[in-house]
């Protein structure tokens, strides 16, 4: 078939479900690649990767975080995929490309965010590959830019309403999933630093120490009470942000030590992920 030949709307129709382009566009690259079908993709996926250098120093601060877990709740996946504008992170196409991504990643459970891209989507695709096929085909910078795993006796998940804000928790002991839900709300709602105390990095302590003392001597306070005011600051700041210490949403008489020791003496928690857009 020539370039200048006319292109027939079955083999559109095709390259369109396989790729997800539009009309247009899969009609331009089959009259391109002279009718070769594979050579149309190509085609398409140039077009993305075009699209994506041209873009590349966008912010992407719209999308979806979702969080799920495993039938047996020992193991959680979070991944947030990005775009430009909130209007592409409700499109459709765009969710269920998402939802796709997290499902791999929880069956697959790779290593890290480059693993996750390079792993099989569809037939001879990769995530990579369809996420540069997406970006051709919406116009927008996108980019899987977040991916966490835990591992765990117990896992909990909490996505916030609209999707921006996700949240896996794990737990040493199999506590119910309402308690595991219930303290990765808190972990959303709560923003904290760390786990507990001896969790805060040294140099978020240092700052927030330094911050005391600022404060203190903007206030007048004598130089002898300085460091014991920074001190009473820092455990002030413990208690709002560090997991277990924070006052439980749910019940102010409670820290969040206390309600998960109500649900079971000995359960700790081995670790959380928070991810927010923006």
């Amino acid at each position: 078939m020539s370039s200048t030949a006319t292109v027939s709307a079955a083999e559109v129709n095709r390259l369109r479900q396989t790729t997800g382009a539009g009309m247009m566009d899969c009609k331009k690259a089959l009259t391109e690649a002279s009718g070769d079908f594979d050579k149309a993709i190509e085609i398409l996926r140039k077009k993305g990767q075009k699209v994506a250098a041209s873009r590349a120093e966008r912010d992407a601060k719209e999308g979806i975080v979702l969080a799920k877990t495993t039938a047996d709740s020992k193991k959680a996946i979070l991944v947030s995929v990005n775009s430009e504008t909130d209007f592409v992170a409700r499109n459709e196409e765009f969710a269920a490309f998402v939802e796709n991504v997290a499902k791999i990643a929880l069956e697959k459970f790779p290593a890290n965010v480059e693993a996750l891209k390079a792993l099989p989507y569809a037939g001879s695709l990769t995530i990579n590959d369809k996420l540069t096929e997406l970006i051709g085909k919406i116009g927008e910078k996108l980019d899987v830019s977040r991916y966490e795993t835990i591992s765990a006796e117990k896992v909990g998940a909490y996505i916030h309403p609209g999707n921006k804000l996700a949240v896996i928790v794990g737990f040493t002991k199999n506590i119910s999933d309402e308690t595991a839900r219930n303290i990765a709300m808190q972990a959303a709602a709560m923003a904290p630093v760390s786990i507990d105390k001896n969790d805060v990095p040294q140099e978020i302590i240092d700052r927030e120490l330094e911050i005391g003392r600022e404060l203190a001597r903007k206030e007048g306070k004598p130089e002898n009470m300085i460091d014991k005011i920074a001190q009473g600051k820092l455990n002030k700041f413990y208690a709002e942000s560090t997991l277990v210490n924070q006052e439980y949403i749910r019940d102010a008489k409670k820290t969040v030590a206390q309600y998960l020791a109500d649900a079971d003496k000995d359960a700790k928690i081995t670790s959380f992920k928070r991810v927010a857009l923006g």
